[in-house]
């Protein structure tokens, strides 16, 4: 079975906006106005968005962004950087989770030790 990702979508997406009048038509122009130049510029708009779509893991959006950044002209690094930034993040309510477990334990007078998978 293939794989639902198809990076030609991507060249689709701008069709669904046309001759579009009603409730999808304004969250296109909503969409097209939260990604103007204002307190951010478009660059660092686009870098937030990368991150995010990482976060998300959404092959769509990764593509889309990682060629939005380009255009506005981001580097590899600035890239990798966001998305790094991002991963972070993501890391980190495992970590507090664990520790919450392990305080927890403590109290009921319990070890807690974090088992690794046998590889």
């Amino acid at each position: 079975m293939p794989h639902y990702y198809d990076p030609a979508h991507l060249t689709k997406f701008r069709d669904h906006r046309r001759g579009e009048q009603g409730t999808r038509g304004q969250v296109f122009d909503w969409y097209g106005a939260v990604f103007k130049e204002g307190a951010l510029g478009e660059r660092e708009k686009a870098l937030i968005a990368l991150a995010v779509a990482h976060a998300d893991a959404v092959p769509y959006c990764i593509d889309a962004y990682a060629k939005t950044c380009l255009e506005k002209g981001a580097d590899l690094d600035q890239m990798t950087e966001a998305v790094m930034w991002r991963r972070r993040f993501a890391a980190e309510p495992a970590w507090c989770t664990a520790s919450r477990c392990s305080s927890t334990s403590r109290r009921r007078g319990c070890e807690w030790r974090a088992h690794s998978a046998a590889v």
